[in-house]
């Protein structure tokens, strides 16, 4: 059996360096904390050859007093906590007192230092663990450490650093999330000479997130407030259709620390669910304050993971915040034209347009006025005609769109001659007296038999019908109003794969509130007496199938199982992209599109309207600058 050893105390220090010590960004990260610890309201960190040969962190916090300097480089050293009773109460964002023995155990170390009641400072050198110099010196209030030669006495770790770039943009992704994590400091970051990052310190979130993460970024964003059983919530979160292809731009801050929480990321997303578009996730800056007894930090070395003593508590503390900020912020998007569609009618000046006409050809001159020939044709005046609309008995055709006959097939609307009676007109003018206040919504057309054009005040919009119209199904189903229904003459067998039969049969009461009877048949098969009456004429075979794998992918909570029945439920009636649709049909969806906020985005995230407004098109056309 191998002899058992003890380590000496210079290699145990190294081993200990790596958990805390693994490249430059790490040792910024513990140091910027330990100024925020040390109630600093301004910070500059400086960096050279991406950290690995100089990084400078200054700051105007409490300093550290000089008998105690030469205490703050002993490992297990702090003046964080003192029993053990503190680690349930953490505040602060270091507390281990492992930082500065780490850090000096794998570099040269400087420090100048003054607490708040001394008069002169401290100069303290301390180079791979062992002190080189501690003496008296004048230096401002606060504190200051330089790093020197990273890891120049541990060759082996040296050679797992990056190339200086890719080291110093891991440095500045430090600097930036902790300049995120506490808008309230500012924050200065000069990388080789040269100044990329300054904050303002003024404590306005949304002027930290546009001093990190740019103007257009920080633009997007909508505010998020919450406050539930001493839970707060704050931040800002992104409109659901700028949701990207990854979580890069997801930030957490816990208390005030960066860390990673599969529950608030889950509660954030499930609250874009039926929004954000499938295989985008939202960009958001959000900031959870909780009782400092009810979470624990100390699960990582790194403490970017931590455990909560009441996970579902938090969950949904950040699902309502977050899901309140959607219906109250966000918008329509709106359609920016950056330039002219066609550059053929740029304008003109005078000259110019006459240059154009001197180079048309002339006109051909009729020289003899008996070749030209009148031709008169008979004027057949026509009556206008004057339609109402008759759809077949216990339709909706507001809610459904389709039309089912005493055949049980889905018929075209009927239009048949007849003139309106002045009772009706009356009464056409008491409705628009009555909804004289409702914005006034023009249909202009459709293009591609897909997209309604309509006008109100003073925009125009683009309605994709299809996406609308799923919505505006899904949303009914999901508020569980009630679902006309199409019995069925002959009820419809389909003989299913053994999951398929047993998915559908376990959750009949699921699929009859989405408007399905559906009997067990026997031998993997189900008979469909009813169904809704926006899928009469549908395959309902293959709608069965599509419904049953959607259960049995669904491994989560009831809630998303029924969301996600309605999804398949909703996308297969609604209106087809490319099928014709009339006047009216286009109005009714318009109305409903433009005149509810819950109307936005189809259950899949696309946007189910664009806007484009008045100012924008007069720009183009050169009426207003």
């Amino acid at each position: 059996m191998p002899k058992i050893n003890v380590l000496p105390k210079n290699v145990a220090e190294l081993i200990a360096a790596g958990e805390v010590v693994e490249r430059p960004a790490s040792v910024i990260k513990e140091l910027i904390e330990n100024s925020i610890d040390a109630g600093a309201d301004t910070i500059t960190v400086e960096i050279q050859n991406g950290g690995i040969s100089y990084m400078r962190i200054t700051d105007n916090g409490c300093g550290i007093s000089g008998e105690d300097v030469p205490l703050a480089f002993l490992r297990h050293a702090t003046s964080k906590i003192k029993e053990d009773n503190d680690l349930n109460y953490i505040s602060t964002l270091g507390f281990r007192g492992e930082a500065l023995a780490a850090v000096s155990s794998v570099s040269r170390v400087e420090l100048l230092t003054c607490s708040e009641n001394e008069e002169i400072g401290t100069h303290y050198v301390i180079e791979g663990g062992q002190e080189a110099l501690y003496e008296e010196a004048g230096c401002p209030k606060g504190t200051t450490i330089i790093i020197r030669d990273l890891f120049y006495n541990t060759p082996a770790r040296m050679k797992f650093l990056k190339k200086d770039v890719s080291e110093a943009n891991a440095c500045a992704a430090v600097v930036d999330r902790i300049a995120l994590s506490h808008p309230e400091i500012s924050i200065k970051f000069i990388r080789d000479g040269k100044q990329t990052l300054n904050t303002s310190g003024d404590g306005q979130i949304k002027t930290a997130v546009y001093s990190v993460l740019g103007r257009e970024f920080a633009n997007s964003l909508i505010e998020c407030e919450g406050e539930f059983g001493g839970i707060t919530v704050s931040g800002l979160i992104c409109k659901p259709v700028s949701c990207k292809p990854t979580r890069n731009n997801q930030f957490t801050f816990l208390n005030g620390r960066l860390v990673r929480s599969g529950t608030i990321i889950t509660a954030v997303e499930q609250a874009y669910k039926n929004s954000a578009m499938i295989g985008k996730f939202p960009v958001f800056v959000l900031y959870v304050s909780v009782p400092f007894d009810t979470v624990d930090v100390n699960v990582h070395p790194a403490k970017t993971e931590v455990r909560f003593s009441d996970e579902k508590r938090i969950f949904d503390s950040v699902y309502a915040s977050v899901k309140n900020a959607l219906s109250k912020g966000d918008t329509r998007p709106e359609i920016k034209i950056t330039q002219p569609a066609f550059n053929r009618f740029e304008r003109m000046t005078t000259e110019q347009f006459k240059q154009t006409v001197i180079k048309t050809e002339p006109l051909k001159e009729i020289t003899k006025p008996e070749q030209v020939k009148i031709v008169t044709e008979p004027v057949i005046k026509k009556e206008p005609k004057s339609f109402a609309f008759e759809a077949p008995k216990n339709t909706t055709f507001a809610d459904t769109y389709s039309f089912v006959g005493n055949d049980g097939k889905k018929t075209e609307p009927v239009y048949a001659p007849k003139a309106q009676s002045k009772d009706v007109l009356i009464e056409k003018e008491l409705d628009e007296i009555i909804d004289e206040d409702k914005p006034v919504i023009t249909i202009i057309g459709q293009a591609f038999n897909t997209y309604i054009i309509a006008q109100m005040d003073d925009s125009i919009f683009m309605i994709d019908k299809h996406a609308a119209h799923e919505r505006i199904l899904f949303n009914k189903l999901k508020s569980q109003h009630k679902i006309e229904v199409q019995a069925l003459l002959t009820p419809i067998t389909a003989n299913l794969q053994k999951d398929e039969y047993n998915a559908i049969i376990n959750n009949l009461d699921l699929l009859l509130s989405a408007g399905f009877e559906i009997d067990d048949f026997g031998a993997s098969t189900v008979a469909v007496r009813a169904i809704p009456t926006t899928l009469v004429g549908e395959d309902i075979v293959s709608l069965l199938s599509e419904m049953a794998e959607s259960i049995l992918t669904t491994k989560s909570v009831q809630i998303e199982r029924e969301e996600n029945l309605f999804h398949t439920v909703a996308c297969k009636a609604a209106i087809k992209a490319g099928s014709h649709t009339s006047v009216a049909e286009m109005k009714d969806l318009a109305e409903k599109v433009l005149l509810s906020k819950d109307i936005m985005y189809c259950p899949h995230g696309r946007p189910v309207a664009y806007e484009i407004k008045k100012r924008e098109l007069e720009k183009q056309f050169g009426r207003i600058q």
